[in-house]
């Protein structure tokens, strides 16, 4: 194989991973098909098995991808901040209005976190790894880094942050949407700043 063609064929698998990525967060491992990210990136099926093992290969891969999305997201805010603002800005804009309405583009741990105990080893674990590396993130950005417990109020953080955010976008109700957003944010911001 040419160098050319394979650099298309990387080029094909990315935008595959990339649609991956973004259905699952949209429509749950279980409502993501393969008919359908192949369809979505102008492919057939069957080309499908030329980049992928199996679906579980392609849901490890869009799983993967999406954490490192959220977690280099994450990240950006906070390298743009001052330190002593930057956890709190990173929680105001996990937390913000717009990451409640935009599942397809975020955490996929609020969009996916139900659903990930009944998915394969290697999805769990692609999974896993993004969710220790925000953990970490959080508790890099914490006043008390290094300190004993900060490891632990990182956890604590990120378990209120991606709780809040699921039910901000679980509910019906608008003001209740934001009413939760709104009361973490006034106990999490004294703390994390």
């Amino acid at each position: 194989m040419t160098r050319s063609a394979l650099t298309r064929k990387e080029a094909t698998h990315e935008r595959i991973v990339e649609a991956a990525a973004r259905a699952i967060r949209r429509s749950g491992y279980a409502g993501t098909g393969v008919s359908d990210i192949m369809k979505n990136v102008g492919l057939t099926h069957g080309g499908f098995y030329a980049h992928f093992a199996s679906r579980e290969a392609m849901l490890a891969e869009a799983a993967d991808r999406a954490g490192a999305e959220a977690v280099a997201a994450s990240a950006s805010i906070a390298a743009g901040a001052p330190p002593e603002q930057a956890l709190a800005s990173l929680v105001r804009a996990y937390l913000s209005k717009e990451h409640v309405e935009n599942a397809e583009m975020g955490c996929p741990v609020a969009a996916l976190g139900s659903e990930m105990p009944r998915q394969a080893p290697e999805v769990r674990r692609a999974a896993t790894r993004r969710i220790k590396e925000m953990i970490d993130l959080i508790a890099r950005q914490s006043s008390d880094w290094g300190q004993p417990g900060a490891h632990e109020r990182a956890l604590v953080t990120v378990a209120t942050m991606v709780g809040t955010l699921l039910l901000a976008r679980a509910v019906d109700d608008p003001k209740l949407s934001d009413a939760l957003r709104e009361a973490t944010l006034e106990q999490l911001a004294p703390n994390v700043a």
